[in-house]
Formats: structure tokens, sequence, C-alpha cells
């Protein structure tokens, strides 16, 4: 068959794949196309253009996103900054302003006239160079709810007192001496006492004062002076308010300049009692009348410090079972004087005063009691004392009972004491 298809000019071998014809001397461009490569049988998708190259990391522009800003927060810290600095500012301004000026060892005179307002006086003091700021003064004495108890007078201030200083001095009317009076209230003492020692000093009309004290609305140097009872029965609404104290006072000062000083002293004595003294006599079911009333008792029966606040036990607990206080001061101040020994017939007087009589407290105060003694009932000893008498042995104390029995005895002994005394 070979030679047969070799006769005939053909090729010998058909199935094997001619070979490629050497290239002609004429140089490459004559060289035949070399066919399209076959795609392999494992390529999928031959047809399909191929995918765009991936560009070089190398080549990319690298962009950063710039973070916003949170408005919102920066007002807040700005504005809270502003507040500061005005706060800062306002509290400077006001330390500034109520701190002392230098001190000084030189004191200034200053004249307060009499009705002259809280301005008023904040002006004077800041023109004298005793305070830096006249209207930080005045807020400062409407907030401590100070400057209606001014007295009127010639003042020497020393720059450099601080403003408790100045309105503690501008209360207790403490003028320049020469121009002033002085006088003392013993502890104890009625109104009609006080009217006298002063009458006598030459500083009130006796029936001025007296009458002066019938109308406690006059007045306005305490607090409490407003709380006092519409009592028919009170002989004198404003006994036991007068402070008993020494008092320096401007020279010509009226029967109503010198109530409402020692009525200011009363406020300023109370503010010196431990803090919870107003809850102490809320506890009692006391109002301040009734307070200074059962003070004033324990002020007239005591002379020992020590005995005050065991009487004032006396004085609760009878209180407490509703029997009568019996106590001979009530009667001593219903005869406005007093007597060494009281009769049967003084124990019968007729009068809301005679705790003989009638029970629970009287009316209202029998005298001006002392700091000790509001303190006494207000903080008494606990006992289960209900009777008492004096030891007449020259001690000024007393004997104390619990039972009715127990105080007969006490009775016999003091008795006992008092005949041994006048041997």
């Amino acid at each position: 068959m070979r030679a047969a298809r070799e006769a005939a000019g053909g090729d010998p071998y058909p199935e094997r794949t001619p070979r490629a014809a050497e290239p002609p001397a004429g140089g490459p461009e004559e060289w035949p196309e070399s066919p399209p490569p076959r795609a392999s049988r494992g390529t999928a998708q031959a047809d399909k253009p191929d995918k765009p190259d991936k560009p070089d990391k190398s080549e990319e522009r690298v962009t950063y996103r710039r973070k916003k800003g949170h408005p919102a927060l920066w007002s807040f810290f700005i504005a809270l900054g502003l507040v500061i600095i005005m706060a800062s500012s306002v509290l400077f301004y006001v330390w500034n302003g109520l701190r002392p000026p230098g001190a000084s060892d030189s004191p200034v005179r200053v004249t307060i006239a009499k009705g002259m307002r809280a301005k008023s006086v904040g002006e004077t003091l800041e023109k004298s160079g005793v305070i830096r700021n006249a209207f930080l003064f005045s807020m400062w004495l409407k907030l401590k709810n100070e400057g209606s108890r001014f007295q009127a007078g010639e003042y020497a201030l020393t720059p450099g007192m601080t403003n408790g200083e100045i309105v503690a001095k501008l209360n207790n009317g403490q003028t320049i001496a020469g121009d002033t009076i002085k006088f003392t209230i013993p502890e104890g003492f009625t109104v009609v006492q006080i009217a006298d020692r002063l009458s006598k000093a030459g500083f009130v009309d006796k029936d001025k004062f007296l009458q002066a004290l019938h109308d406690p609305s006059r007045f306005n140097g305490s607090a409490w002076v407003k709380q006092i009872p519409a009592k028919a029965e009170l002989r004198y609404p404003l006994e036991g308010y007068l402070f008993p104290e020494t008092y320096e006072m401007k020279k010509g000062s009226t029967e109503e300049d010198l109530v409402n000083r020692m009525l200011s002293e009363l406020d300023r004595k109370l503010n010196q009692l431990p803090e919870d003294w107003q809850s102490a006599m809320q506890e009692r079911g006391w109002t301040p009348h009734e307070l200074l009333t059962a003070a004033s008792l324990v002020e007239r029966e005591v002379v020992k410090d020590e005995e005050r606040p065991i009487v004032a036990s006396v004085i609760v607990n009878r209180l407490k079972k509703k029997m009568p206080l019996q106590i001979d001061a009530t009667i001593q101040y219903l005869l406005d004087k007093q007597k060494e020994k009281l009769t049967t017939a003084d124990l019968e007087v007729k009068s809301p005063y005679n705790t003989y009589k009638n029970a629970g407290l009287p009316p209202g105060p029998i005298a001006s009691p002392s700091l000790k003694s509001i303190e006494a009932v207000l903080f008494p000893t606990e006992t289960d004392y209900l009777y008492y008498v004096t030891k007449k042995d020259g001690s000024n104390t007393h004997l104390f009972a619990e039972t009715y029995k127990q105080h007969l005895k006490n009775i016999q002994t003091s008795e006992k004491n008092e005949k041994n005394a006048k041997k």
C-alpha cells in the first residue's frame, strides 16, 4: 500500500504530523505563521476574554479618612469653662467684699442714728473703712436676720473687726464710754424689781417702764415676743423676757430702748444653748413661753447651781402626774415682796399663779431666769423625786423625797436644823 501511495505521489504515512519545513534562506519574514495554541482540555471557559490584570499594590494610592469632630461636646466644655470662670469670679468678689479690711490699732468713731436702716449702716461703715463693701454687708445682714436690733449711738470700731464682732457691738449698744449708762439686772429679778432699780438710778420713769411692758407689740428686740400668749391673767406679758445681765447703753436711752436691749440679750443667750434645745422643748410639749415659765420657778427656788437640774426634775415629774406644783415662789410673786415664811392665808390666795390651788404651770414667768435655769428645765436630772424642802442649815440646799412619807421626815429634819441654827 505504501508503494502504491508513493507511486501516486502521496504521503506514504498519512497519520503522521507533517514536519515543519526548514526556514527558507531568505530570512524570518518568510517564516510561516505558527497555528494558534489549542486550548487545553482542563481549562474552563476557554472562550471567555481574559480578566484585566489587577493593579500593582505598590502603585495604589493610599488615602486616609479624616475623623469628624464633636461640636456639641466642644460647646459643652467651653460653656462649662465659662460657668466655672464666672462662678469663681463671683465667689472671689463675695469673699473679698466680706473679709475684714486691713487691721489697725486706731479705732474709728462711727455714729449710728436712731431708725437707721441696715443699708445706711453699711454705707456708713464702708465710708469709715470698717468694712469693704456696703452692698455685700447689707446682704449678709439679711441672710443672718440681723440689723433690726442695732442700737443708736456713737461707737469706736476698729478696722479688722469681723462682721460678727461689728454686729454684736451694735446689737449690744456698746457705745463710747462717757456717753453711756451702765446697770446690772440680777438673776431672778421681777419686772417690778427691775423698774425700781432703773428708776432709782435715774434711767427710767418707773410707771412708764411698767406700762410699756403691758404691750409686747411695741418691741422687736426678741423673736420670741411675738409668741407670748394673749392671756388676760398675765400680770406683765414681758415678765421673764428681760434677761438678767450687765448692760451699757447710750445716755438718754428711752424706756423702750432699754427693754429692747434686754430682749435682744435673751435671744443672744438662747443661741448659746445646745443645738437641740428647741427639740427638747418640743418633746415636753412646751412653748418658749412655758419654757421660760418653768425656768423662772427653778430660778426663784434654787440658790446652788448643782441643784437646778434636780429641782427641775421634780417640776417635770409632778407635771407628768398632774400634781399641783405647790411652789412657794409663785405665792411670793403675788405678794410683790419676799416673806420669810408664808402663812396658811397666803396659800389660799385666789390667783391663777397660785400653784397650790391650780395644777400645771402658772400663766407666765414669775421672774427673769438665768441661762443655767433655762438649761436645767430643758435637760433635768433623771429622778423619781416628787418633793423637796430646804435644809435650813445654812447650806442653801434641799432635801429630796420620792414619797410623801419620806417628805414628812425631811420636813422634821429641816425644822430641827432651823432650831439648832437659832441656838
